[in-house]
């Protein structure tokens, strides 16, 4: 089949302004507990948008840990192509790819960085695989072949062996403070129903229906 003729009506169901919550966190926290009950794959995965100092977008997905009062939160490499573009850029957007419900959700803000004594937290309560793992990768670095990569893995883990292992300096999380959400339903015909919160004056948003 033609790529041009690839389609498929959505269907799923339909979002109004009656049915929203005046909180996007609150919104958010219902889709993400519908998605969970639903047993939908990586419902925490997000599509992290960064742009570097030449203006060149660049994307990729990491995880949602946290949602707080903070905003969301996720952690990476701080040597890693997204840490180093954030530093000389912290806008930001990412977007929750819930296609099995014919919802998506894309966040707007900006990055700081979690405080060492919660990324170690974070850290502590990982797999010790996914612990070593983050020792053993200089994440975004050409590497030669995947024999080496897993050779240092190993090197890595018999350096650690019968100990903790101690969170990597070059390691840690960020927050994504929001500025704008977008909620979007997918709609037959594709007429989509998208709503945009928009930060308004201390704890409010301005609520918008967008055309699809």
């Amino acid at each position: 089949m033609s790529l041009k003729d690839e389609r498929r009506e959505y269907r799923y169901g339909k979002l109004d302004r009656a049915g929203l919550h005046e909180s996007p966190f609150a919104q958010f926290d219902i889709w993400m507990q519908q998605a969970q009950t639903a047993g939908l794959s990586d419902v925490t995965a997000m599509v992290l948008a960064t742009v570097d100092a030449a203006g060149q977008p660049r994307q990729r997905t990491v995880l949602l840990k946290e949602i707080s009062q903070h905003g969301l939160t996720f952690f990476t490499n701080l040597e890693s192509t997204k840490a180093r573009e954030m530093a000389t850029n912290a806008r930001v957007s990412v977007l929750f790819p819930w296609l099995a419900l014919d919802r998506q959700v894309s966040v707007m803000g900006s990055v700081t960085s979690v405080p060492v004594a919660d990324a170690q937290a974070y850290f502590s309560s990982r797999p010790r695989d996914s612990q070593l793992a983050a020792w053993t990768s200089a994440q975004s670095q050409p590497i030669a072949s995947r024999a080496v990569l897993d050779a240092e893995f190993e090197a890595t883990s018999a350096r650690f062996s019968g100990q903790e292992i101690p969170m990597p300096e070059f390691w840690g999380g960020f927050y994504i403070t929001p500025i704008a959400w977008e909620f979007w339903q997918g709609g037959e015909n594709r007429l989509h129903d998208r709503f945009r919160y928009s930060q308004g004056t201390k704890d409010t948003w301005i609520i918008e229906r967008l055309s699809p």
